[in-house]
């Protein structure tokens, strides 16, 4: 269960550097750490190491944050034990595929790294002595359990194993995979903010109530907060993974267009962050005085909208990661090529369309004078519900149309499968959704608007990535 909205905190909770300084630290931290990770990956480990390390990171801080919601004392330990049985299990993953017992403890030493976007919580809030001395026993023992675990799991593998397993999956097709997971959970958890209204429950920005974001304390993550101050970690790591995948894919693949588009991605997550903060403080300002701050609706109109479509490109360039994209098959001729691949594209178009209506509904109410529930802009479930009948048309369309292909292009059967279960889904979901809104008396959400919303956002995301994917996937394999 999800923990109710608490009050919002509106006192700083600390002092220090300058908030400009931070915010100049902090960019620099992620970039140098993420350079640093990369590097030492490549000395000390191979590249399957760093991605299993990075899965098994990303696979902590979701059951983490389902942890961290207060689900009750026992499905809280079993999540905790959870996250360590993480580690065990990325250390036998990667033994595995190496047939290599160490394997493991490199991956544990992956994770660990990924890991101290996090750990400062912990051990931050205090006077800088003891932040010292806790901060040191932290990472020490941060280092030392995730390289155990991982190491014990990586043994355990290498015994039950004589070789190393044979798998089609390359190491960066493996990263590109987790970092569009990445990107999915950032969106959940965005989701669950909007869905709770607690958009602006922490009002500066780079910092939160005046503390450095990696070292605000866990103590003080309360309701709102807790999914606020959440939601902007989870984006410091989108910016770090982004930051490696761009690293990897200019080392390890040849072709100009893909290494543009990693770039683009890391550039489109930089804006992604820049637009966040625009929508908590409407301007670039560190200050915390909310004298000093205009939350902008409309920057979270494209804030929410831009996120699904950086979502789509990471998918994409998954999909061009593949082993199947990057082999030496060559396009087959068909006499309905054209008219797939432009049934492919129209979807794509609607599905932007829709998105940016979806996004108004969400996010251009207004409060009611009564103190009831907030006025929707009736202008905007209008087009929606309207350009979702659209969508529908077009989608299914385009989705057979790629399920009529050959075995010999399974792959646009599969994508054209998922764009129609997608479509689907995503239409009942907004229904529920539509329907729990409306029935709200309460200016507060619950916990079933939250959860639906979330779904109905969540889905539409991967309708997007399908989309695109179905799209990419008849340009490479169909002559038009």
């Amino acid at each position: 269960m999800l923990m109710p909205l608490a009050q919002q905190v509106t006192d700083s909770a600390g002092t220090g550097s300058s908030a400009s300084r931070n915010a100049v630290a902090f960019i620099i931290a992620a970039a140098v750490a993420g350079l640093v990770v990369w590097i030492a990956a490549q000395r000390a480990a191979r590249p399957i190491h760093l991605a299993f390390g990075w899965a098994t990171a990303v696979a902590m801080w979701f059951l983490g944050y389902i942890a961290f919601m207060h689900p009750g004392v026992a499905m809280g330990e079993g999540l905790f034990a959870s996250t360590l049985a993480c580690l065990f299990a990325g250390g036998f993953a990667a033994a595995r595929a190496t047939g290599s017992a160490s394997s493991g403890l490199k991956v544990g030493l992956v994770a660990a790294t990924v890991n101290l976007l996090i750990v400062g919580s912990l051990f931050g809030g205090g006077d800088a002595d003891a932040m010292g001395r806790s901060g040191l026993m932290w990472v020490l023992g941060l280092f030392g359990t995730s390289a155990a675990l991982s190491y014990c799991g990586g043994v355990v593998a290498s015994r039950r194993s004589s070789g190393a397993c044979t798998s089609d999956l390359e190491p960066i097709s493996l990263f590109t995979l987790v970092s569009a997971a990445t990107v999915m959970l950032l969106l959940v958890t965005g989701g669950l903010v909007t869905g709770l209204k607690a958009g602006l429950a922490v009002p500066d920005w780079p910092n939160s109530f005046g503390h450095n974001m990696l070292l605000y304390p866990l103590s003080e993550m309360k309701g709102g907060i807790y999914y606020e101050h959440a939601h902007r970690l989870f984006g410091t790591l989108v910016g770090l993974t982004a930051i490696v995948q761009a690293a990897m894919v200019w080392k390890s693949d040849r072709r100009s267009w893909t290494r543009a588009l990693a770039l683009v991605i890391l550039a489109a997550v930089i804006a992604q962050g820049l637009l966040g903060a625009l929508r908590v403080t409407g301007t670039f300002t560190a200050s915390a005085d909310r004298a000093d701050l205009a939350p902008s609706a409309a920057w979270g109109v494209v804030h929410g909208v831009f996120a699904q479509i950086v979502f789509a490109l990471v998918v994409l360039l998954a999909c061009a990661q593949s082993k199947l994209w990057r082999s030496d098959a060559q396009p087959i001729s068909s006499d309905r090529s054209a008219k797939d691949l432009g049934w492919s594209k129209a979807l794509v178009g609607a599905l932007l369309v829709q998105l940016v209506l979806g996004a108004c509904y969400r996010h251009l109410e207004v409060p009611s004078p009564d103190g009831g529930a907030s006025i929707k802009p009736m202008w905007a479930i209008h087009a929606h519900l309207t350009m979702a009948a659209i969508v529908l048309g077009v989608g299914m369309h385009a989705a057979l149309r790629g399920m009529r292909h050959p075995e010999e292009r399974a792959v646009l059967r599969r994508f054209g499968g998922l764009v129609a279960l997608s479509i689907l889904l995503q239409i009942m979901l907004g229904f529920t959704a539509w329907m729990l809104v409306l029935g709200r008396k309460s200016p507060q959400p619950t916990v079933a608007d939250a959860i639906f919303t979330t779904l109905h956002q969540a889905t539409g995301a991967l309708l997007l990535a399908f989309a695109v994917s179905l799209a990419a996937w008849m340009r490479r394999l169909v002559r038009v």
